[in-house]
This record gives structure tokens, C-alpha cells and sequence, in this order.
């Protein structure tokens, strides 16, 4: 798995494909699984000795991905981990994947290292678009430090029908 410094992506948009929710096992923190048991019971988590994990289906892919007319949907929208939230984005305090000046990211008084793992299709590579660096970024370090946890450049979104969408 390689990762990208953010100032090499032109932009970022979730394209519904499902990689990230086939791929990788969710860890969850203590608080994100009472909500998942507490809606949708303890058998859809699994743990380890020392951490919680959204259950995974036969095929390997998150229990909770769901196909709707060939569009991958997440069926913990508006219970989203925090894990789920950042893929492919991970906002670090060290350039822990090298490249620290093109990974660096101010924000307020402090530096952060934004990566995107490149397996994620969503990703357009270049100089950074306006609304990627001044937007996105800012969004994906929010959630990342816990300053905001409603998504809105950091989702997917399906257009379902007239007038109506569906949040990823």
C-alpha cells in the first residue's frame, strides 16, 4: 500500500466503487461499537484481544455494504465510524510516508501530514484544486482531530431521484 502526500492530489470524490469496505476490517472505538450493537446487535461486530471490528461478510467485504442498482451504499451512514470517515485520508502529526513538505497541512497554529492511500479510485492526482486544499483537506483534518463529525465534502453522494440524495 502506497501513500500519496496530499499536495500531489488534484481532488477527491468517493465514487461509490466499495473498494475501501471490501479491503480493509474497521476498527472501531468503544463508543462507535455501543451504537452498532445497540442498533443492530452484537453479532454484526467481531473483536481481537484488544480491539472491536465491524463484522465482515463471506466474501470478505463489511457487513454493512450494501448494493443498491450497482452503487455501493453505506448502510452506517449516520453512524459512520471514524475510520470510515477519513478512507483514503490519514492526517498524522509526523510524516510518518516520508515527502513531510508536500504532506504538510497548517492548521490554525499547528502542522498536520494529510496521506491518501492510493488504492482508493477516487483519487485524481496533480496540483490540488482550490476546493480540494481549501475544502476537502480542512474537512478530512477536522474529523480526524475530532472537531467535526458531519460529513459533506468527505462522502460520497447518489443521486436517488428528483430532488433527493443519498449520502455515502
Amino acid at each position: 500500500m502506497l501513500f500519496v502526500p496530499w499536495q500531489c492530489i488534484a481532488d477527491w470524490k468517493c465514487n461509490s466503487c466499495g473498494i475501501c469496505c471490501r479491503t480493509y476490517s474497521v476498527v472501531v472505538n468503544f463508543q462507535e461499537w455501543l451504537k452498532i450493537i445497540k442498533t443492530y446487535g452484537v453479532e454484526q461486530t467481531a473483536s481481537d484481544l484488544n480491539r472491536l471490528f465491524i463484522k465482515r461478510k463471506n466474501d470478505g467485504s463489511c457487513t454493512f455494504l450494501c448494493d443498491f442498482a450497482n452503487t455501493n451504499l453505506c448502510g452506517l451512514q449516520y453512524m459512520k465510524p471514524k475510520a470510515c470517515k477519513l478512507w483514503p485520508f490519514k492526517v498524522l502529526g509526523t510524516p510518518e510516508y516520508g515527502y513531510a513538505k508536500q504532506a504538510a497541512y497548517a492548521y490554525g497554529e499547528k502542522t498536520f501530514f494529510v496521506y491518501a492511500d492510493s488504492t482508493c479510485r477516487g483519487l485524481r492526482y496533480g496540483k490540488p484544486t482550490w476546493d480540494f486544499a481549501n475544502y476537502t483537506v480542512k474537512e478530512f483534518s477536522e474529523i480526524a482531530l475530532g472537531f467535526r463529525n458531519y460529513q459533506f465534502k468527505t462522502t460520497g453522494s447518489v443521486r436517488l431521484g428528483v430532488g433527493s440524495h443519498f449520502y455515502l
